[in-house]
């Protein structure tokens, strides 16, 4: 985890942020130790860094990269977050990381979830399908590439971010979609995704709570972080929530109104180093 020093929405570079609603920094930075004590309180270890200066969103380090035994595939980010890009790579290499470069646009563990040997991956917005075999190659994953909705205009056209040039989505980074509770159980939000998408996930043999499209997006409900048996998750997301409990896991939901400005919420705001 890194810490909201310089976090902002400056630059809305992606479909959740409004650089005209203003953030409360010194709030954000309450969210943030809050969320790190309680992630230790559950029994999560964290290492904490400096945030990368003048950075509005290096708070959210999920985006860094994505690490496998003592390797990691560092992120290729939009252009306002390259900057992190460096950051992030030496504070992985010093911790004894072997840095592999992404050779295409990815956002690192925001849009590529592992579940046991699966990974669920993120195409077309964040991440460049091209990396689905990249990925599969350097790191072994079996990954499952999906696609969510994209965001369009009142004329049904899918809109183009206008700091990025990219293509926008209200699920750019697949973490905002579906998250691992355990191995064998997910919790998605069908809504959010395509056609195609939508029947890869429903013809996977593991368990699945379904999320409903309020929760996933007014309430960020899928984007939480479980240790198989804590589940630290929004408070906005009520059934979800009671879905979780039903399957014998407990619930901690902290408030969170500051970090969410910048697109992010719970999940965004810690890199797993220990997947396995």
């Amino acid at each position: 985890m890194s810490g909201a020093k310089y976090f902002a929405d400056t630059y809305a570079i992606n479909a959740h942020m409004d650089s005209s609603i203003a953030v409360n920094v010194s709030a954000a930075e309450e969210e943030h130790t809050g969320l790190k004590n309680l992630f230790e309180e559950s029994g999560i270890e964290v290492l904490s860094v400096d945030p990368p200066p003048d950075c509005q969103d290096g708070v959210y380090t999920a985006n860094w990269g994505l690490c496998r035994g003592r390797k990691v595939i560092t992120s290729s980010l939009p252009n306002i977050r390259q900057a992190e890009e460096p950051y992030a790579a030496s504070i992985l290499e010093n911790l004894g990381f072997e840095i592999i470069k992404a050779p295409y646009r990815f956002s690192g563990q925001g849009d590529a979830l592992p579940c046991g040997n699966l990974l669920f991956c993120g195409s077309n917005y964040r991440t460049d399908p091209k990396m689905h075999d990249f990925i599969t190659q350097t790191l072994g994953y079996e990954v499952i590439g999906l696609q969510t909705i994209p965001k369009k205009d009142m004329q049904g056209q899918v809109v183009i971010n206008s700091i990025t040039n990219w293509p926008d989505s209200f699920f750019y980074d697949l973490d905002l979609a579906i998250s691992v509770l355990k191995d064998d159980l997910i919790a998605w939000c069908p809504d959010a995704f395509l056609a195609e998408s939508q029947e890869k996930i429903r013809r996977l043999q593991i368990e699945k709570i379904e999320v409903s499209l309020e929760e996933a997006t007014k309430g960020f409900g899928c984007n939480l972080i479980s240790t198989g048996e804590v589940v630290i998750m929004s408070d906005s997301a009520p059934g979800l929530q009671q879905a979780i409990v039903d399957n014998g896991m407990r619930t901690v939901t902290p408030h969170i109104t500051e970090l969410c400005k910048g697109g992010g919420f719970i999940r965004c705001t810690s890199l797993t180093l220990d997947n396995k």
